[in-house]
């Protein structure tokens, strides 16, 4: 195997930072110049924008963006009834779990007759970006579609790149329809963002949009978000990543299985295992050529592993001091000691316990959600919930004797502000006030 063995205590602090590094993300400045241009076009051109960059990238001639109701019905039509049943069945685990996070509003009177309430209300418009790429994501449908429909989102739009026959993958469209989502477009790309930003003829802006996508799709996003007023994104994203901690217990064959279904997902995503044991490391290594040898993506997978790391640590303490340093998209843990080393951990978008709970439960079916902080940004950024489709705002009434009961506190803060028309505010009403 061509993945690299390291040894954490033989690393100095400069070396150690090097081998937590991500793979590096492509020309920054020609992938920005190429984001905006296109950006630019859309802006300009609207719908004639979409359709001439998909047929440049996609390499499709559409002659119409959005998926009508008779193309939908044909696509579940076309499904087995197994297929339909895997999707529903993911729907109703999503569901529930997403169902048990709705918030109730905080009502505190903090003082006599001063009376304080924080409320939550859907975001009124929300894009759904689904990447289709080598393989549709019908998975992604569900962890954003779902949410957004709890959280009561007046209008939902959901983008996706076409195929080369124009059309949207069949269970993309299932998944869709069983979410109750509003306008599905077919377009994909940086294009598909800036007209959920800005609005073209056919599609009207959101006012959020939600997903995973390639470079293109990350860097529209982030430009986007600081250009237009009033419009925001999920997180920002990088390629995807896993770390597994094992300790001498754990079943190599298992381990091997998880990295490499992280593996196949890109040639930049990046695995890493964390073990104490030199034994556990050696025998992953040869499950991982095993296991690669029969994959149908085996050549995107090598890739991957040539990016990720076997790394031998001292005891599970400095795994979980790595584990935190690094801070994972994904992060399953296969010990002895699962639930003392869960209490170690703190960054992570994700955490799998135990040698039952593979990565793929929480992609597809156990119910939490699969779109998690990359990069390392499970440090400062949750994973994607129902909370992220509604925005929080506090409203408060105060009576007369709630005014008065403040109105000292605030004056003189106001004082020490120098802001008189603030305190005025205040003394007014209490003057001239019945």
């Amino acid at each position: 195997m061509t993945t690299e063995k390291i040894v954490w205590n033989e690393l100095n602090q400069a070396e150690q930072t090097a081998a937590l590094a991500r793979p590096a993300i492509a020309d920054s400045a020609s992938l920005s110049s190429q984001v905006a241009a296109i950006i630019a076009q859309v802006k300009e051109n609207g719908d004639q924008a979409l359709l001439d960059l998909t047929a440049k990238f996609d390499g499709v001639k559409l002659d119409s963006l959005q998926v009508s109701a008779e193309q939908i019905a044909a696509a579940k039509a076309s499904l087995s009834s197994k297929r339909l049943q895997a999707i529903e069945t993911a729907y109703g685990q999503i569901k529930r779990f997403h169902e048990a996070q709705v918030a109730k509003d905080v009502h505190v009177e903090t003082l006599p007759g001063v009376n304080c309430t924080l409320k939550t209300e859907a975001i009124e418009s929300v894009g759904l970006y689904i990447p289709a790429g080598s393989a549709p994501l019908p998975s992604t449908v569900l962890m954003l579609g779902v949410p957004a429909k709890i959280a009561g989102c007046d209008r939902t739009v959901l983008v996706c790149p076409p195929n080369k026959q124009g059309e949207l993958a069949a269970e993309i469209l299932a998944a869709a329809d069983l979410c109750q989502i509003d306008e599905i477009y077919a377009v994909g790309g940086a294009q598909a963002v800036a007209a959920l930003a800005l609005g073209t003829e056919s599609i009207r802006a959101v006012n959020k949009v939600f997903g995973p996508g390639n470079s293109y799709v990350t860097e529209a996003k982030t430009q986007l978000s600081q250009q237009v007023p009033g419009f925001t994104i999920d997180m920002p994203a990088g390629p995807s990543e896993v770390l597994v901690i094992a300790d001498s217990a754990a079943q190599p064959s298992f381990i091997a299985a998880d990295l490499l279904s992280q593996a196949e997902h890109g040639s930049d995503s990046q695995v890493i295992l964390l073990s104490d044991s030199q034994a556990v490391i050696d025998a992953v290594d040869e499950e991982l050529a095993t296991q690669l040898a029969v994959l149908s993506r085996k050549e995107i997978a090598a890739q991957a592993l040539a990016k990720s790391r076997l790394i031998l640590v001292e005891d599970m303490q400095q795994a979980a001091l790595v584990s935190n340093l690094y801070g994972p998209e994904h992060l399953i843990i296969q010990t002895e000691n699962n639930q003392q080393l869960l209490a170690n951990l703190r960054n992570a978008g994700s955490i799998f316990v135990g040698k039952f709970t593979p990565e793929s439960a929480g992609d597809y079916a156990s119910g939490t959600n699969h779109v998690l902080p990359t990069y390392g940004y499970s440090k400062v950024i949750s994973s994607l919930s129902l909370a992220d489709f509604s925005r929080r705002y506090t409203v408060q009434e105060l009576t007369r004797e709630g005014l008065q009961s403040l109105s000292e506190c605030i004056i003189e803060l106001t004082d020490a502000e120098g802001l008189d028309a603030h305190q005025r505010a205040v003394t007014i009403r209490l003057e001239q006030g019945s």
